[in-house]
């Protein structure tokens, strides 16, 4: 089993509902993934921003609840927020100053906890900051497995091309990176379909998740996919989606020597895994029971 340090952003949900009530959620993706992984049975740790205030105690007691481990950097300017409501009848998300603007400061403890993991992943990461690219990868340079998820939101995204290329040079450093059609088309306005096959020029490993076409993962020549297990009419919520299907493929990699994966049944078990969780609401990790 290895060591897991899981990277990026941790907010706070608020969704507003069309009477104007509002119900706060913790989320945020790489929270996401942490949680996912200490369900599907992989102890894990956070780095992420939160503020001293009462969203950051959300995120603290949702966190321990899980079993996950929190190494904060604490902003003055409060906890981010994502607040998605409804205009003219389409989903509109907005974000909060913090959340915009996060940052990650690599203090001893975060650095002493990356040092010691066998298993780094990144997820929601502002790679349109060079600032923060720098210390993010000075921190995992030598690590021996990195793995990435940009998931990059157009509401919080400075510069796309400075984000794009970032994330390209990355692959210097991490090994495989997850996308989705939403990554592609905001970052490079292209379905993944057609970006997925040559970033294999920057990292080794490329999964990609394509909606009800399922998940497909890219080593080399070879190509794996599993197409979607989901039921049309049993979907609830599809907010973590590509969040569990991450987390059950790093799941595999924690758990089993990365050239020894059965790529077919991971992304089979990762399929299944998607389609239990988003036939619940919110985006925690469900397993499914057979």
């Amino acid at each position: 089993m290895r060591q897991v340090v899981v990277i990026g952003d941790a907010l706070i949900d608020e969704l507003v509902a069309d009477d104007g009530t509002t119900t706060h959620i913790v989320g945020g993706s790489a929270l996401n993934v942490a949680v996912g992984l200490s369900v599907l049975g992989v102890p894990s740790t956070l780095i992420a921003m939160i503020g001293d205030d009462v969203d950051g105690a959300l995120i603290r007691g949702h966190l321990a609840d899980h079993g996950v481990g929190l190494l904060p950097t604490i902003t003055p300017h409060g906890t981010g927020i994502a607040r998605s409501e409804r205009v003219h009848g389409e989903p509109h998300y907005t974000f909060s100053h913090s959340m915009v603007h996060r940052t990650i400061g690599f203090d001893d403890a975060q650095r002493s906890a990356l040092a010691d993991a066998d298993l780094v992943a990144v997820s929601g990461y502002p790679f349109d900051d060079a600032d923060q690219v720098t210390l993010l990868t000075e921190a995992v340079a030598d690590r021996p497995h990195v793995a990435v998820d940009p998931n990059p939101r157009s509401g919080m995204l400075h510069d796309a091309d400075a984000f794009r290329d970032a994330l390209l040079g990355f692959g210097g450093t991490a090994q495989l990176i997850k996308l989705g059609d939403d990554d592609t088309q905001l970052l490079w306005g292209e379905p993944v379909a057609d970006v997925a096959p040559r970033l294999l020029a920057r990292y080794p490993y490329v999964l990609a998740t394509e909606g009800k076409a399922g998940a497909s993962i890219r080593i080399g020549d070879a190509r794996w996919r599993h197409p979607s297990v989901v039921e049309a009419d049993a979907v609830v919520d599809t907010m973590g989606a590509g969040d569990s299907v991450f987390a059950a493929v790093l799941a595999e990699i924690a758990t089993t020597p990365i050239r020894d994966i059965d790529w077919f049944a991971a992304l089979r078990r990762a399929m299944r895994i998607a389609a239990a969780t988003v036939a619940q609401p919110g985006a925690l990790l469900r397993v499914p029971e057979v």
